[in-house]
Formats: C-alpha cells, structure tokens, sequence
C-alpha cells in the first residue's frame, strides 16, 4: 500500500504513526478484497490548531476534530448499501483514494477519556477515515450499521476491541 505520510506538527512519532497508518488502511483495503498495492492515500499528521483551520475551511466548523477526509472522487452512496469501490487496473499507476488529516491532541483526549489504548483509538480512526474515501458514511442509522460493523470486523483483524 502506497501511504504518503506528512507529519506537519503534533506529538507524533513519525516511525509509529506510519505503520500504524499502513496497517491500518491496508486492513480495510484487503478486508473489502482491493488490492492495497493499487492504491494511494495521503495522510496529514497534525494538531488541533490545522485540524480547526481545516474543518473551518471545509466544513464551516471552526473547531477541532479527530479525522477529516476527502475522497479523490465523490461517491453515490445507496442508503444502507455498500457503495461502488474503485477498481485499479492491473499495469496502471496506483489509484489515489484522497486524504485523510488527523488530530494528536484530540485522538489522545478521546482515547484517555474512552479508557482506550491511543494506538488502538488511531486505529479506529484511520480505518474510518480510509471507509470514507471509498464512499461508506453514517450520516443516517442504516449507513451507520454499514459502516461500523466494517470498522468493527476489520479492527478485530488488527487486534484492536470493538469500539461500538
């Protein structure tokens, strides 16, 4: 899997998040059978000061958020279904899924006060992050059991407990 990591600023430890990130987005990949050597996500590491400007810049919420994405393509989702998943041809340069930025102190805050283990509360968050750029989404109650009985059953593959 072609992850490209920036560490912009935060607490991170460059090595960690890195596989982590990997990890992660490669489990989500192969758990919904794409092949992650045929495609691409960016990934910002930073903290809730960018994070506040991004929100506040996309989604005209000027505060700090755990994980923001941005599929490189939009998505029709059908209302409780799986939707479409890129394909990547066999030969051809890998696909690139979009970005994902996420937010040190607030994954740290959310992990302390869940009584989660942080590695395991960035799981959680890449694995989601990653599910929308392939077009999951939880806006209402039927795409919300889509996606995180996803996220559930691909960080079990990681080792990581339910976080539902």
């Amino acid at each position: 899997m072609s992850v490209d990591v920036i560490v912009e600023a935060g607490d991170w430890d460059d090595a960690a998040f890195t596989a982590l990130a990997e990890a992660a987005c490669d489990a989500a990949l192969r758990h919904l059978e794409l092949d992650p050597d045929r495609f691409e996500i960016s990934l910002l590491a930073c903290d809730d000061a960018r994070i506040a400007d991004l929100n506040a810049d996309f989604r005209g919420k000027p505060t700090p958020t755990n994980v923001l994405s941005w599929p490189a393509e939009e998505i029709a989702l059908p209302l409780g279904e799986r939707p479409d998943l890129p394909t990547a041809p066999a030969g051809g340069p890998p696909v690139e899924l979009g970005d994902i930025a996420i937010a040190h102190e607030t994954c740290e805050r959310e992990a302390r006060d869940l009584g989660r283990p942080f590695a395991h509360h960035l799981s959680h968050l890449l694995v989601h992050g990653t599910l929308h750029l392939l077009g999951f989404d939880h806006i209402n109650d039927a795409d919300a059991a889509v996606m995180e009985g996803l996220e559930t059953r691909i960080l079990a593959i990681l080792g990581v407990p339910a976080p539902y």
